[in-house]
């Protein structure tokens, strides 16, 4: 068996040339170069820890700081102004790269499954739907303790995340990431927006079968079943597959090609992440802090309760670590603000916007009457609109940076603009694709397209509001 193993390697890079060329031959040496890999996530893991816990015992940068001057500022920017923005880019372009070569998270909780116990996984953790309720609580805690600002609340809220995906890798890892897997609160995120990625890992199942008698194992972290592999969502793209049983490569596809891929699941929790998480709570949480709205809803409220003399609300003598208090930045949130962030992203963003999205989706599903193109299929077209706006929500705090820093953004009006319309334009093309393949009549499908100008419209005409009006 091992000299079968030697001459399998030794006949990969045929490979390369049969499925992409240089594409399909970057896949195979990521896998043959696992301890490079290894040594980068080290060193990201090193950076990442340095940039979330030393600027946390800073004192706050003076008023004549910069980026380049201060440690603080500088391991801020990094982190929140191009770190996660490029993340979300990376993951729309080449999949999830991030999370299979360099997510600190995913290679810390790996390293020490193989020092764990090992338990068997209890069917409570195998739940779809923890990324979906991670990612909103995460959210939701974050903008109350102002996560993006404080380096304090950025180690307590990504710290703790470490901590518990590093106690999961004891208890059940086995050398895989059951945290990345089943509970990482960015995990259902990475899986929507990897599926309009045009770089996957394409898999051959009469390859595959073609050679049965090829048991070379293949440590899939993620948990994915290889063979049967037909989305991008789940894949880290780590290259530990690439050329597996001749059968596994590294290819570029239509960036629609997943959605429209009737044969392709559309799962329910995907969709709601998409619905409800991305485009319903984060939305809301990015554009609270400049919303009209809000503001007068908190002045009208304040003013009520110090009419009636009610003012436990009022009082702003709250644990930092349970909603922003900064005494010394003159910042400080009431239990009023708390409530108020509360309701905005949970009631305004994930109920009534997340809700009237979910609505026209299945009013979509509902006109076109064809059993293959469900809600979930029609939520996922929602996809490129998705990835534009988190995009443009992270772009925000690079912004904020760069304004302060005196930089010229000149170009930023146009950009948002070129990005809003590319979103909102493929989702619309990728509805219409969709409904061009079901067999029904002619004003079937020109009613359910119509309908899903409704959730696009909804989502671009609140980004304008942001940017051209509030």
């Amino acid at each position: 068996m091992p000299e079968q193993t030697i001459v399998f390697h030794d006949r990969r890079p045929p490979l390369a040339a049969a499925s992409g060329g240089r594409i399909a031959g970057l896949g195979l040496f990521l896998r043959r170069n696992r301890r490079t890999i290894i040594a980068v996530q080290w060193f990201v893991v090193v950076f990442y820890a340095a940039l979330v816990v030393i600027p946390a015992f800073m004192p706050l940068p003076p008023e004549n700081a910069h980026i380049w001057d201060n440690l603080r500022l500088f391991a801020q920017f990094v982190f929140w102004g191009i770190w996660w923005p490029g993340v979300m880019i990376a993951t729309v372009t080449l999949g999830r790269v991030w999370c299979g070569l360099f997510c600190p998270e995913g290679s810390v909780s790996e390293w020490v499954s193989r020092y764990g116990r090992g338990h068997p996984l209890p069917r409570w953790l195998k739940w779809p739907g923890w990324p979906f309720v991670a990612f909103v609580c995460t959210t939701v805690y974050g903008q109350l303790v102002s996560v993006y600002e404080y380096p304090q609340a950025a180690l307590l809220v990504l710290g703790g995340s470490t901590v518990a995906a590093v106690a999961i890798g004891l208890l059940y890892g086995r050398e895989k990431r059951i945290w990345c897997r089943y509970l990482c609160p960015a995990s259902g995120v990475f899986a929507v927006l990897a599926k309009i990625a045009p770089l996957h890992y394409k898999v051959d199942r009469a390859a595959w079968d073609r050679h049965s008698t090829d048991f070379e194992p293949v440590n899939c972290a993620p948990l994915v079943d290889v063979r049967r592999m037909s989305s991008a969502s789940e894949c880290h793209a780590c290259g530990r597959c690439a050329g597996q049983r001749d059968a596994v490569a590294l290819s570029l596809r239509s960036p629609f090609a997943e959605v429209l891929d009737l044969s392709a699941p559309a799962k329910t929790a995907d969709a709601a992440t998409l619905l409800f998480g991305v485009l319903g709570v984060a939305t809301a949480a990015f554009q609270w802090t400049v919303s009209p709205w809000f503001l007068k809803i908190k002045l009208a409220l304040a003013d009520w309760l110090i009419d009636h003399e009610h003012f436990a609300l009022l009082d702003s003598d709250v644990p930092w670590w349970l909603l922003t208090h900064y005494p010394e930045a003159n910042d400080l949130f009431t239990w009023l603000d708390g409530a108020l962030i509360l309701a905005y992203l949970l009631v305004g963003g994930g109920l009534l916007l997340g809700g009237a999205l979910w609505l026209t989706t299945r009013l979509a599903a509902a006109v076109i009457g064809d059993a293959r193109l469900t809600w979930q299929r029609f939520a996922l077209a929602l996809a490129p609109l998705a990835a534009a706006s988190v995009i443009l929500g992270l772009s925000m705090l690079t912004v904020s940076h760069l304004k302060a820093e005196h930089v010229w953004l000149g170009w930023l009006p146009t950009f948002r603009i070129a990005l809003l319309a590319s979103g909102a334009l493929a989702t619309l093309w990728l509805s219409g694709r969709l409904l061009l393949q079901s067999r029904q009549a002619a004003w079937r499908k020109w009613s359910a397209w119509i309908v899903m100008y409704l959730p696009v419209g909804s989502i671009t005409g609140l980004w304008c509001l942001v940017f051209f009006v509030w």
